[in-house]
């Protein structure tokens, strides 16, 4: 049986990194994550998690590319397999070339699509390689 003694003391009780192997992590630690490719090409960052309410399961990730200050910069919807953790450089891990991003079906910040339609548009475009 599992010691619960930190959630009792709110004190690390199994070492220096108790999180590894890394199993779980909280939305709000994901949100805002830099993303790059396995060349570590900037992709973007992590904007927002999308969650199907009826199964639990992340559907897909909102990846926010390009622009400079907040303008001109896209979204997508990166499905959920396809981003990975790379826990030593703590960023996630998009196996696709920058300039699929520049060519990429996405949505401006300001008019989101309904959720069901882009969600089904980015299995479409995106290669699980």
């Amino acid at each position: 049986m599992q010691d619960f003694q930190d959630n009792l003391t709110g004190e690390n009780q199994e070492g220096l990194l108790p999180n590894l192997p890394l199993k779980c992590l909280t939305a709000t630690s994901i949100i805002g994550d830099k993303v790059l490719n396995d060349q570590d090409e900037d992709l973007g960052s992590i904007k927002n998690i999308m969650i199907n309410v009826n199964t639990g399961q992340i559907e897909y990730y909102v990846l926010e590319f390009g622009g400079f200050l907040g303008m001109g910069d896209k979204y997508f919807a990166i499905p959920f397999g396809l981003l990975r953790v790379d826990p030593d450089k703590q960023v996630f891990r998009l196996d696709q070339p920058r300039e699929k991003l520049k060519s990429a079906p996405g949505f401006d910040k300001n008019h989101w699509p309904e959720t069901n339609v882009h969600f089904y548009e980015a299995d479409q475009h995106w290669s699980f390689v």
